[in-house]
């Protein structure tokens, strides 16, 4: 029986591994932000330390009174997403007014642009004087 839990801890270092190799390749790919990788770094960071620490779970949550260990690791997940959901709702709202106030001024320079346009299809182009070419080549 004392097999099954090193083949966890095995199954879940690889996991954490696994894990933290796809984010360094959505980083350099560029899909993934170096402000958001920090958190997912750090979390992948969390789950190496208690896969090879199997015991520091349990004193954890001994100290702070949790009667299932792996509670403790929903609850500190849960939290995790709340902030996490918070902060991105702070990013959309101000990429949303970003948006808004760049709608607006380009809103603005398109009326300016059609403003010029109308102005200058009003006003009438200056005619050059006719010069007036004879057919015949005038003789000697």
């Amino acid at each position: 029986m004392e097999s099954l839990p090193i083949t966890i801890q095995f199954i879940s270092i690889v996991g954490a591994l696994m894990f933290m190799i796809m984010i360094f390749r959505l980083i350099i790919k560029g899909h993934l932000r170096e402000e958001y990788s920090v958190v997912w770094i750090v979390c992948t960071g969390f789950l190496l330390v208690f896969s090879f620490w199997r015991s520091g779970l349990e004193k954890i949550s001994l100290l702070l009174g949790v009667y299932y260990p792996p509670s403790l690791i929903f609850l500190v997940g849960i939290l995790a997403i709340i902030v996490f959901l918070v902060h991105l709702s702070v990013v959309i709202s101000r990429q949303q007014n970003q948006i808004k106030n760049l709608t607006h001024e380009l809103a603005y320079l398109r009326q300016e642009l059609d403003q010029r346009q109308s102005v200058n299809l009003s006003k009438p182009e200056p005619t050059q004087p006719m010069t007036t070419v004879s057919p015949i080549p005038p003789s000697l």
